[in-house]
């Protein structure tokens, strides 16, 4: 098995960033709402930062659980999840505000659903 309080403790980091995402991003309507102000772009900063977090938790959690707890939970596509922190560590001039937007608003809902159910499943 697993040190369950340490996934506990992953777990709740994921929690932690994902939530910052929903505030973060609540007052954006579009993909451009992140481009068009200083405030907007700061937004999308914070927002990538997190997704950040998200994915290299994920990848700890990976190995502390010998890759046998992520897969458990297939409604997440934890592969992108892990990529996207790739994408924007080392490719951030690149990043597309219409793929962060969708992630905001399409993603990040499942993945809190998702990982509160993980921690209920201990």
């Amino acid at each position: 098995m697993f040190d369950t309080e340490l996934v506990d403790e992953i777990l709740s980091q994921i929690l932690t960033a994902a939530h910052r995402i929903e505030r973060r991003s609540r007052d954006i309507f579009e993909p451009d709402d992140f481009l068009i102000s200083d405030a907007g772009i700061d937004k999308l900063d914070a927002i990538c930062m997190m997704l950040i977090a998200i994915g290299e938790s994920l990848k700890n959690l990976d190995k502390v659980t010998d890759g046998k707890f992520l897969v458990r939970f297939p409604e997440v596509d934890w592969k992108g999840a892990k990529g996207m922190r790739d994408i924007i560590s080392h490719h951030y001039f690149d990043l597309n505000a219409e793929v962060v937007f969708s992630i905001c608003k399409d993603r990040i809902p499942g993945l809190i659903e998702t990982t509160m159910k993980m921690k209920k499943s201990f």
